[in-house]
């Protein structure tokens, strides 16, 4: 074989493993994955850019932290003042606010501490409380854990030193901390995207929603690669531009379970 046909062979049996290497890793939060939504969304990415995304879910501290190391290229999260930490300290470029949903408050049919439809989630944990009503709790630093403690914090109540048998660390994502507090009967807050999801319900309702404290905003950052320099900077920021666009946002309102939409774009605000 000529030296023409030798590199020839050479380009076409690297040709598939340079294709392989088309990826973004994006770290993010077990909310995102766990209600279906990356199901929807990354297709329609990689269909136009041919980038695929390969996702890591963790709660939104974890995934942050994966942001610090440099193992992820793009982290898409909901805990603000985290992200706002994150990108102040310089490892994230810039956040973007893509779009939002809610929490709710989700307990057991028999309601012990009273609490179902009442919009006031601050009354509502202070109610659980003094009941020492059976309560299922993420614990694993992500954005809901953190949306949680700060709605403790609200009430009054310092969860950390009050907390008993009647609290339940489950240091899980959001589907296997709901699956405990199905199992319990317990209350527990959880995103209003992975409720509508989620199957295992038992005898489980939401008991709180609708309060503006409840809001949840997500952002997307790409990870600095002046941090670290194998961030895939071109490819990342490709992720961003397009979840932030007319068209990403089209499909993040499209995605809907039973008819109900499960997250609200907000980026042109």
């Amino acid at each position: 074989m000529g030296l023409i046909g030798r590199i020839a062979l050479v380009l076409l049996l690297a040709a598939p493993a340079y294709a392989q290497q088309k990826f973004i890793t994006l770290a993010s939060t077990t909310s995102t994955e766990q209600s279906g939504l990356f199901k929807h969304l990354l297709p329609l990415f990689e269909k136009k850019t041919g980038i695929q995304v390969r996702v890591v879910a963790l709660g939104t501290g974890q995934a942050l932290d994966m942001g610090k190391r440099g193992d992820a290229d793009v982290v898409f999260v909901h805990a603000k003042q985290l992200e706002e930490k994150f990108v102040a300290e310089g490892y994230g470029v810039k956040r973007f606010e893509m779009m939002y949903n809610d929490f709710v408050l989700v307990g057991p049919k028999s309601d012990p501490a009273n609490v179902g439809g009442t919009k006031d989630i601050v009354t509502a944990l202070q109610k659980i409380r003094a009941a020492q009503a059976p309560f299922a709790s993420r614990g694993d630093k992500s954005g809901t854990h953190f949306a949680e403690l700060q709605l403790w914090k609200a009430a009054g109540i310092d969860i950390v030193k009050e907390k008993g048998t009647w609290y339940r660390d489950t240091g899980s994502g959001m589907g296997p901390t709901l699956n405990t507090a199905s199992g319990m009967n317990a209350y527990a807050l959880a995103d209003r995207g992975t409720w509508l999801s989620f199957k295992n319900r038992g005898n489980l309702l939401i008991s709180v929603e609708g309060d503006r404290r409840l809001f949840n905003q997500y952002g997307v950052i790409l990870v600095n690669p002046a941090k670290h320099a194998h961030v895939k900077k071109e490819m990342g920021q490709a992720f961003v531009d397009w979840v932030i666009s007319a068209e990403g946002q089209k499909a993040i309102a499209d995605y809907k379970i039973g008819g109900e939409q499960l997250f609200f774009p907000n980026a042109a605000k």
